[in-house]
């Protein structure tokens, strides 16, 4: 008996050689071509070479890179002045920085501005911290700072006097009910405001954490466009400086601005005596188109009242 025929097998690869593609299979490889793409023109809708071709003639562009971002301009380096040199060094602002000049400016020109002052002892938020500093820091993991308890008071007295938490649209005043509080913090360009949102929702807790996360990207440069945007009253302080008074410029279109300074140990009086506390300026700017003298003197006054009795914060009293 002869033996069968052999059935026709696969094509093998030799020892140690690819098996070779099939040309449509090889070019849609080359060519990047994914198979749904390729409209098949073959028996049983198999994909033919010239398939392949067609998707290829007919495949779009691929879009063009976008093109980097400039660099910004390096800043320019004030070198040290020889002894009897006369020069001028030249330095172009920064975009933040012209921006910032155009809305300081903008606010001394379109509101009517007055400041008011006052001043606060603030022994017994320092002794609060002193007793409780540590506990917040290792149940939270930060610090519990002195900005967290005007953050509250803020919130307490503008929901007392709401003419502090508007602002002019037209021939309108629009009074917020919401608390949208912006912290004035230091950058490596000029001072940017971002805003703890729903202030009167938050613990203190809470709020020293915002705070803390903005002033890391704020030196990073990672702080948002929309997170400097819509705040309807802002604080800052000047006392990390060293400030001692300052007449803070509004926040347009806000209409209220309060002001904290350095904290300086200085004779007062209590109780017919005079004794040493810590001490501190509070200097609160205003609108005076729509926020009178009382407003803003009263305001002020609650402000003290809270700080120097915090207390009053956890009891909203």
């Amino acid at each position: 008996a002869q033996p069968a025929p052999a059935q026709p097998q696969p094509a093998q690869a030799a020892q140690g050689q690819p098996v070779a593609m099939p040309s449509a299979e090889r070019l849609m490889a080359q060519s990047g071509i994914d198979p749904s793409q390729v409209q098949p023109s073959g028996p049983g809708g198999r994909i033919l070479k010239e398939d392949v071709q067609q998707a290829i003639a007919t495949k779009p562009a691929p879009a063009p890179a976008p093109a980097p971002a400039p660099a910004p301009a390096p800043a320019v380096p004030l070198t040290p002045k020889a002894p009897g040199e006369r020069r001028d060094d030249v330095v172009p602002m920064t975009p933040l920085r012209r921006r910032i000049a155009e809305r300081l400016l903008s606010a001394k020109q379109n509101t009517a501005m007055l400041t008011t002052f006052n001043e606060a002892d603030m022994g017994m938020v320092m002794e609060l911290r002193k007793e409780y500093g540590e506990g917040f820091q290792k149940k939270y993991g930060m610090k519990l700072g002195f900005m967290s308890f005007f953050v509250k008071a803020v919130v307490q007295a503008l929901q007392e006097i709401p003419q502090l938490n508007a602002e002019i649209r037209g021939s309108d005043i629009v009074y917020h009910r919401y608390y949208d509080i912006g912290i004035a913090v230091g950058g490596g360009e000029g001072l940017v405001v971002p805003v703890i949102r729903d202030a009167d929702k938050l613990s203190m807790a809470q709020i020293e954490a915002v705070i803390a996360d903005y002033g890391t990207r704020v030196r990073e440069k990672k702080i948002k466009p929309e997170e400097l945007m819509g705040g309807t009253f802002t604080i800052t302080n000047g006392g990390i400086y060293g400030s001692l008074n300052s007449t803070p410029i509004l926040n347009p279109p806000q209409v209220g601005i309060l002001g904290m300074h350095a904290i300086v140990e200085r004779p007062v009086a209590r109780g017919g005596q005079v004794v040493i506390r810590p001490m501190m300026n509070l200097a609160l700017s205003y609108d005076h188109r729509i926020v009178d003298g009382r407003e803003a003197v009263t305001f002020l006054k609650r402000i003290k009242e809270l700080i120097e009795n915090p207390v009053r914060l956890a009891l909203e009293v």
